[in-house]
């Protein structure tokens, strides 16, 4: 059994105060996983209630789940099960507040990315299983307009994940399929939520591929970043034809 501070620190990560969830609880948590004062059963602990968590009746318990089991895995833990049952729950998740007045920082969307970035910055899980997931987050009917740099969070992750050896070309712009179902199935009038957030998300990440992607403050290659660019650049032109065009030459 973990200790006692342990797991009150996983109790407290379900806490409605943000002082005593965010400041407090997942900062000490960060911090053990970091430092490596866990052993691996407490690790394993760890990990098996953050899985359970993601079904909380709370989402800002649900929310900061993902966040733990990144930073396990940048410490060299990782369960292929972690990403299914993290992909169950991001691309369903109904309440996408960024930073709430009373909650604090809820981030769902922000959080799930992490994680998934995470695992494609360090090699685990399957490639294309870690960029399906993003892809059909930034697809999902929702009212939300993401307002707290969900878009960018989001547009860092599926870069990581690209940085990848084992993402081949299809692979590396297959998740766009979800997008370009999107925009055809598009009509006049409002925009939705979700075709906002992807719009803004894509064109984060084409500028970041033409620049450099940073892991740890470190610059990283993305092998495909071309080919991403151009698809990216093809389907944002969709969507704004009267304002630019992708160049020929």
């Amino acid at each position: 059994m973990p200790d006692t501070v342990l797991r009150s620190l996983a109790d407290d990560l379900a806490s409605p105060d943000p002082a005593v969830r965010d400041d407090g609880a997942y900062a000490a948590l960060a911090r053990r996983v970091r430092e490596g004062d866990l052993g691996a059963d407490d690790r394993a602990w760890l990990a098996s209630e953050m899985l359970v968590r993601l079904a909380h009746e709370r989402v800002e318990a649900r929310a900061f789940a993902p966040l733990v089991l990144a930073s396990l895995v940048s410490a060299g833990d990782f369960e292929p099960g972690w990403v299914e049952a993290v992909t169950r729950w991001y691309v369903t998740e109904q309440d996408l507040r960024g930073h709430d007045p009373a909650l604090g920082w809820v981030h769902a969307v922000a959080h799930g990315a992490d994680f998934f970035g995470e695992c494609g910055a360090a090699g685990v899980g399957d490639a294309a299983a870690l960029l399906e997931a993003l892809g059909r987050r930034l697809v999902a009917p929702t009212t939300f307009v993401w307002r707290d740099q969900e878009d960018d969070r989001l547009a860092c992750a599926l870069a990581l994940v690209l940085t990848r050896d084992d993402v081949d070309e299809a692979t590396s712009v297959g998740w766009l399929d979800h997008v370009r179902a999107m925009f055809a199935a598009g009509s006049p009038g409002p925009v939705p939520a979700e075709v906002s957030n992807t719009m803004r998300t894509l064109r984060s990440l084409h500028v970041a591929l033409g620049e450099q992607v940073l892991r740890g403050g470190q610059p990283v290659a993305v092998p495909h970043e071309d080919l991403v660019r151009r698809e990216v650049a093809g389907l944002l032109a969709e969507v704004t034809p009267w304002f630019w065009r992708p160049r020929t030459t």
